[in-house]
């Protein structure tokens, strides 16, 4: 009607609920937006103080922002958009689903790992080596990374910013696998480097994917 000849498409949507009803402006069963991202906030900052006391307050004021509205960007674009949506804060602020948080602590448990490595070794000589593959755990997880290119284009092909999620959520568990099967820092020289690089690309591509979703990933949770 208004002359534009741009390629425009529809992507319809579900619907967004609470557990106990679906959201209604007309019978007043709505959370406003201002309302929601603050509550994330409070909620993020009270799990923060009772685990990291150590850190001073702005430090926690800025890591319950990036936790708490992350939470509530990530709890919305990992749902299939067409899928009847039920929000519960116990799912968006879990360390163990498939949620921000969850997400953003397995970045920060990498880049914790990467610290470690390079307090303890001569940071020049991680140029130095290959990456060589040669447990199962290890192809699985170098597998997974070289799909990130696919998850883009495919969440973007099909207007579904929940398969870039899902990607991230499944890489994030292959990661943890890994982790806990094979030793990084007390593995000899050379396999040792060659854990810890692909360490630092999960680590990247956790932080760019999480990127694209509007999300931050603090180096410290």
């Amino acid at each position: 009607m208004l002359g534009l000849n741009n390629n425009l498409k529809h992507v319809w949507f579900g619907l967004m609920r609470l557990p106990e009803a679906t959201f209604s402006t007309r019978e007043g069963n709505v959370i406003k937006l201002s309302d929601l991202l603050d509550e994330a906030e409070n909620r993020a900052l009270k799990i923060i103080k009772s685990s990291n006391s150590d850190l001073d307050d702005k430090k926690q004021l800025e890591l319950a922002k990036a936790i708490g509205i992350g939470a509530i960007k990530y709890m919305d674009l990992s749902q299939n958009p067409q899928s009847l949506v039920t929000f519960t804060w116990k799912k968006a602020l879990s360390l163990d689903g498939n949620s921000a948080p969850y997400l953003q602590y397995a970045y920060a448990r990498i880049s914790s790992v990467y610290d470690k490595y390079m307090e303890k070794y001569n940071s020049k000589k991680l140029e130095n080596y290959n990456i060589n593959i040669s447990e199962l755990i290890e192809r699985r997880l170098a597998i997974k990374l070289l799909k990130f290119p696919d998850a883009i284009n495919s969440a973007i092909k099909n207007y579904r910013p929940n398969i870039l999620c899902d990607y991230l959520y499944e890489l994030s568990q292959l990661y943890s696998s890994y982790y806990q099967n094979l030793p990084f820092l007390k593995a000899d020289e050379g396999i040792r480097e060659s854990r810890i690089k692909i360490c630092s690309l999960t680590a990247k591509i956790l932080k760019q994917g999480l990127y694209l979703l509007g999300i931050k990933t603090p180096e410290r949770i």
